[in-house]
């Protein structure tokens, strides 16, 4: 398995597939990474060569933010918007849909499980 951004990709896929494994890179990405390296995106990657390898590593380390660098980014955006209470910020912390989807009958996803409102949730017992 060859270690690409700190992540162990599939010897056994073509090369733009395997790409994909890594966080923040998807189809298009890909592909312009082997047009960039001048590779060839339908090699299986368990039949490149370390300098091939290499080549691969060092042009997502220079041009893409991926993986780690990628996720810290998410959440310090995340916080930010946390920090100053906007809109989004508030809904992020009180883990609803942010983008304006209904909440009414769906979003059981972002709401988690349902949960009882009022009475008691099972029955007391007489003494």
């Amino acid at each position: 398995m060859a270690r690409i951004a700190g992540v162990e990709i599939t010897n056994d896929k073509k090369l733009w597939i395997s790409l994909q494994d890594i966080y923040g890179i998807g189809e298009r990405i890909a592909k312009d990474i082997c047009k960039g390296t001048k590779i060839d995106e339908n090699i299986l990657v368990g039949k490149m060569t370390d300098k091939e390898l290499d080549k691969v590593r060092i042009y997502i380390d220079k041009n893409i933010q991926a993986e780690g660098e990628l996720r810290q980014k998410v959440f310090r955006d995340i916080k930010r918007l946390k920090d100053i209470r906007c809109y989004r910020g508030v809904r992020h912390k009180l883990g609803l849909p942010v983008r304006g989807q209904r909440t009414r009958h769906n979003a059981r996803t972002r709401k988690g499980k349902s949960r009882p409102v009022g009475g008691l949730h099972r029955k007391l017992e007489k003494k």
